[in-house]
């Protein structure tokens, strides 16, 4: 007679195909905790040290300059050395600056300089951890199940990050400035534990090491000229570079649109912020089997149809919470299927030895223009009206969607394997 335990764990093995795969979600959830205390202790604390929007908006600038800066080593870095070393690596230097500026918070010896030096390092971090655990992922999860294991890491590094995080690190910075920083440490030291742990049990995962020593930009290259020649991967990076422009813009503005065109407060803001989240979540429960069901190609053609939808809507509407609510939760609904299609294609289509250069690039060259795109919604508002924005952005998200509809075809899918199979 099998035993409920070994039959659930039977049925667990089925569907996500490796052990090491609990302890991956367990370092992912640690280091998301940590990374949203710091991410969002951080601006508050600028505040306490001036009320200057230019020098407070610094920290931002600085905290995104590891993604244009350093990803594309990052990614080398990641098909180089041992995967679950650089995991590690990352956690090590987000337990640092977590310790850093609890030290300097608890002292009351905070600067401006050392905030930027401190944001700094947790992108840093983040970008050595997500280039890590991304291309680990496919390596402990059969392929069939990419987007359900996708899905489920989205939800932890952005549920925890951006929506648990925030308000816990608001109620303790009221209590002590270097609490929040404190409370990263703990988390930081339990990614690192677990990522130990990883580490020591997962030796099959590691990546082919070159036979001789090679040239670091010859290598860069390597991943790049990839990701710029598979038609499929060029495609999904040009779509979200495009979608991301829009989606800076109108996520710049969104506070200002809750506030003077739906006449909200902070509360309403925090509702509508409520909503896209709500959305995001529920999702992640049924993404797998959107995907199932109607394939890769499909999926992202409703994606990107649905985000010209939603600035349409957004940019139409009559004055409504409720509606503009419900619009907010269907767009990241749509964009979490995206996302997690967007991101298992370029882990099915990517030989192992390339895969952290690859996801790297990808981020950086997708990622280039979401600073333009704040930029974009911030002149529009002042020279035409907040819905304008979302004109603007629905008029980009077509062009996007028209990428995706012309190469995103089922045959390329179907041609993106024939080709990756005989390249195994």
């Amino acid at each position: 007679m099998v035993s409920p335990d070994s039959t659930a764990s039977s049925r667990w093995s089925r569907w996500f195909g490796s052990g090491h795969w609990p302890r991956l979600q367990g370092v992912v959830a640690a280091g998301s905790a940590a990374e949203g205390l710091m991410i969002a202790a951080m601006p508050m604390l600028a505040v306490t040290i001036t009320t200057d929007p230019q020098a407070v908006s610094l920290v931002n600038v600085v905290g995104q300059l590891p993604w244009l800066l350093l990803a594309l080593f990052a990614g080398l870095l990641v098909d180089r050395v041992r995967r679950t070393s650089v995991l590690m690596t990352g956690q090590v230097l987000l337990l640092v600056a977590a310790g850093v500026l609890a030290v300097a918070g608890s002292l009351d010896a905070l600067t401006l300089p050392l905030l930027l030096c401190v944001a700094f390092a947790v992108t840093t971090a983040q970008v050595l951890g997500d280039g890590a655990s991304g291309a680990l992922l496919p390596t402990i999860i059969t392929r069939d199940r990419l987007p359900a294991a996708n899905a489920r890491m989205m939800l932890l590094e952005r549920g925890i990050a951006q929506f648990i995080a925030p308000p816990v690190a608001g109620a303790v910075l009221a209590l002590a400035l270097g609490g929040p920083a404190w409370m990263a440490c703990g988390a930081a030291v339990a990614a690192l534990l677990l990522a130990a742990g990883l580490r020591r049990s997962a030796e099959p995962v590691a990546p082919p090491r070159p036979a001789t020593r090679s040239n670091p930009f010859r290598d860069i290259a390597e991943g790049l000229r990839y990701l710029v020649a598979a038609p499929l991967l060029r495609a999904v990076t040009v779509t979200v570079a495009l979608g991301s422009f829009a989606a800076s813009a109108t996520i710049a503005m969104l506070v200002l649109y809750v506030t003077q065109e739906l006449g909200l407060g902070e509360l309403g803001y925090g509702a509508m912020l409520a909503c896209f989240a709500a959305g995001w979540v529920l999702m992640t429960f049924a993404v797998h089997r959107v995907v199932d069901r109607f394939g890769y190609s499909w999926s992202m053609r409703m994606s990107s149809t649905m985000a010209i939808v939603t600035a349409v809507l957004i940019a139409a509407a009559p004055p409504s919470p409720v509606f503009v609510g419900a619009v907010l939760a269907l767009q990241s609904a749509a964009v979490l299927v995206w996302n997690v299609c967007s991101q298992s294609t370029r882990q099915r289509f990517t030989p192992n030895r390339l895969l952290g250069r690859v996801l790297t690039s990808h981020k950086m060259l997708a990622w280039g223009l979401t600073p333009l795109g704040a930029l974009m919604g911030g002149f529009v508002a002042a020279n035409w009206n907040l819905r304008g924005v979302w004109w603007i952005a629905a008029v980009v998200d077509a062009v996007a969607a028209a990428v995706v509809w012309a190469t995103m075809t089922p045959r390329a899918f179907r041609h993106a394997e024939r080709e990756h199979e005989n390249g195994d």
